[in-house]
């Protein structure tokens, strides 16, 4: 299904269709699809080495760099006795676990028993290796079936090492589903929630479209008074929340990842470009990892967005505070419930709801 362009009303509110979720799978119940390639932790926490444990919606996975640099990424138990080898030590390219001294290869299959002996029972192959890649100081993992990893790209991040950009990264667990946090992003008639660090914002809805994997929204924000952060200004050039200007925002979840742009008024590129992804790490996927990478424009004075990195990264935090308070509450909600209570009025989530529903699995 090609994307299609959504009617907004006169108002710039998306022309009502209906709750298309009523009688529909509760989405809090459905898990993101495995064939993705997922982030797990920041590269430099892997050292050579060394290992480390991480976790993948339940899963718990061995994370280790080999001599050469490599990193591999191992089922996170021995197949002797279930220790998980995320406490082993690391031998050249090989993985030994610290209970009794089996060595694993990057691929997971055993490579040494050091006291087995000849007529002993035929040891276990080893265990489950993933696809493992590295790129924008992130370690990423595909969860999925192995075959598909080798035709399934990496999102694109142009911005990234772009010498016209310099990006803040961001990594913080989210105790709630991770299709709340796609909606949160995504709904941006959250203003009041953040009305403290940025005054009285007035998003208007000009357009949205839906395909088969995404959803694109695209807002005009205009400054309606009250006091703003100055983080949120040298965030965006001066533009966000700044006197008279109108900045376009666009926000896309492109299934499983979301990114948002902000174009200042009559700027030529964004002021900043975020990409994100939500990682769920317990099998009932209330909990997940948010990766953030925040791309932020170089204004044209040398050092200047040094001097304001503190103050940017402040403001980000405190946004992101206020909203993980939100989503949080959400999902205390849910649990409190039993069931999705809510009453969405928003036609622009009702899709997005749906874009999830259909690429994500049963629990």
């Amino acid at each position: 299904m090609a994307e299609t362009y959504s009617d907004v009303s006169g108002n710039g509110r998306p022309v009502r269709r209906g709750d298309r979720g009523s009688g529909a799978v509760d989405l809090r119940r459905v898990g993101v699809s495995p064939d993705f390639w997922y982030p797990v932790t920041r590269s430099r926490k892997v050292r050579r080495g060394q290992v480390i444990g991480t976790a993948f919606a339940g899963e718990r996975i061995a994370l280790y760099r080999g001599r050469s640099g490599a990193v591999h990424a191992l089922e996170d138990r021995c197949a002797h006795r279930q220790v998980p080898l995320s406490m082993g030590v690391v031998e050249g390219e090989t993985l030994r676990c610290c209970y009794h001294a089996w060595a694993y290869r990057g691929d997971g299959r055993i490579s040494q028993i050091p006291y087995l002996a000849p007529g002993d029972a035929r040891p276990p192959r080893g265990v489950r290796g993933y696809p493992v890649r590295e790129a924008y100081g992130l370690v990423f993992v595909f969860p999925g079936d192995p075959q598909k990893a080798a035709v399934t790209p990496l999102p694109e991040l142009p911005a990234f090492g772009s010498p016209a950009y310099r990006t803040m990264t961001f990594s913080r667990t989210v105790h709630c589903h991770y299709s709340f946090m796609h909606e949160n992003l995504l709904d941006m008639n959250h203003q009041f929630l953040h009305r403290g660090v940025v005054g009285r914002l007035h998003p208007e809805l000009l357009e949205y479209r839906t395909g088969e994997r995404s959803v694109e929204a695209r807002y005009l924000f205009t400054h309606a008074g009250g006091k703003r952060n100055r983080g949120a200004g040298l965030l965006a050039g001066e533009g966000l929340g700044g006197g008279d200007s109108a900045d376009l925002m666009t926000i896309r979840t492109d299934y499983p990842y979301q990114t948002l742009d902000l174009l200042p008024e009559n700027a030529e590129r964004p002021a900043f470009r975020l990409w994100t992804a939500y990682v769920p790490e317990d099998a009932e996927q209330r909990r997940c990892r948010a990766y953030g990478l925040l791309m932020i424009e170089k204004p044209g004075i040398p050092g200047a967005l040094h001097l304001a990195w503190p103050l940017i990264r402040r403001f980000t935090e405190r946004v992101f505070a206020e909203d993980r308070m939100a989503v949080e509450a959400e999902q205390r909600a849910w649990d409190e419930q039993g069931e999705d209570r809510n009453h969405e009025v928003f036609a622009l989530i009702l899709d997005v709801r749906e874009v999830l529903r259909a690429n994500g699995v049963p629990l």
